[in-house]
């Protein structure tokens, strides 16, 4: 087959979250390879469209020649059923799936089980999917009914470990702790705040970087968290930040007390710079982060959580370990070409299969 492919994504894909860094380096290093990628852009208002914007999606898609190999973002593919059955004959339909849209924490009840719905319905529609863990991968076989022989796993890639020094701090200096994830329930930032208020004796300073923009109310949540435990002048919300190179090169512990992650980008991030992490078991989580870069703790479990912290906190020798280890670990980490390279294999094979059917 010939190495033209139709990628769609919804909003705007210089968007700073791990999803949309992850689609933007598998442009880029699809292109390098000689593939022919093509952005269509869809509307940000997914996985939540209105009519508008569903009909503007079709006219999209119907556009597309037939035979076109479509790489489609799970954002927007799973609230795209209709369109899916519609089109699975004539476009070959492949799912990019970060995360399962249901798995979103602080959905519904009604609203979970709609997007289970809606998701196994496109993804039935497909050639294949490509998840970006294998926890994922196995949630889209047991849930979502994905055959085995349909699915693929392409980790985020990861540059080259940072050479930067393991960082020793006095025991009456602060300790730096770093927070990386949008200010929505599911990264656990609330998690993270009320185990601090107990280690208010502690020498410590947290700074948590993540847009405020995309759940205004978790936003407002957290600044009354940090404001009724009187932690203003140690936890700060620094917003949004493109380049996050100096941000873990000043750190000395990362943290983030996620409810779910389909991989989690920010922990290799992490751990190529050094860091010991402090982290959940939920979702790919164990995944990312092997024992020896880390403690991970069960999610939404405040003691666990500050029990973690106070370990690394109080003792630069075991901050040292697990600095070390991340450092091993990253450099077993793959790279965006080795990421392409499994994307590119998937997508070959699965444009090879036949059509699934349509249900009538």
């Amino acid at each position: 087959m010939d190495a033209d492919l139709c990628f769609a994504i919804p909003g705007d894909l210089a968007t700073l979250t791990g999803g949309y860094g992850y689609d933007r380096r598998l442009i880029g290093e699809l292109r390098r390879a000689g593939w022919k990628v093509r952005h269509l852009a869809l509307s940000a208002s997914f996985p939540f469209p209105d009519a508008a914007d569903l009909a503007a999606a079709g006219e999209s898609f119907a556009g597309l020649a037939e035979g076109s190999l479509v790489l489609a973002d799970g954002l927007a593919f799973g609230a795209l059923p209709e369109i899916a059955e519609k089109e699975a004959g004539r476009l070959r339909l492949v799912a990019l799936v970060h995360h399962p849209l249901a798995e979103e924490t602080g959905l519904g009840a009604a609203a979970s089980e709609a997007l289970l719905h809606s998701e196994r319905r496109a993804l039935a529609m497909t050639r294949g999917a490509i998840a970006t863990s294998s926890t994922t991968a196995q949630r889209l076989i047991e849930r979502y009914g994905v055959l085995p022989e349909r699915l693929a796993v392409a980790r985020p890639g990861s540059d080259p470990a940072s050479a930067g020094s393991i960082s020793m701090r006095g025991p009456d200096e602060p300790v730096r702790l770093l927070s990386i994830g949008t200010l929505t329930p599911r990264k656990g930032h609330d998690l993270l705040i009320e185990a601090l208020a107990g280690l208010a004796e502690f020498p410590w300073t947290c700074r948590i970087i993540g847009s405020p923009d995309r759940a205004p109310a978790t936003a407002a949540d957290l600044r009354a968290r940090i404001a009724r435990h009187g932690l203003q002048s140690r936890i700060s919300l620094a917003g949004e930040a493109a380049d996050l190179s100096a941000a873990y090169g000043a750190a000395d512990i990362f943290v983030l007390a996620s409810r779910h992650e389909g991989y989690g980008m920010v922990f290799a991030e992490a751990m190529r710079h050094g860091l010991p992490t402090i982290a959940t078991t939920a979702g790919a989580i164990p995944e990312a982060v092997p024992p020896g870069a880390g403690i991970l703790v069960p999610p939404d479990d405040v003691p666990s959580l500050a029990g973690a912290l106070e370990q690394l906190i109080r003792d630069p020798a075991l901050r040292a370990h697990y600095a070390a280890g991340a450092r091993t670990a990253a450099l077993a980490l793959p790279s965006w070409g080795d990421t392409a390279r499994e994307v590119a294999a998937a997508l070959r094979r699965f444009a090879a299969q036949d059509a699934p059917p349509v249900p009538s």
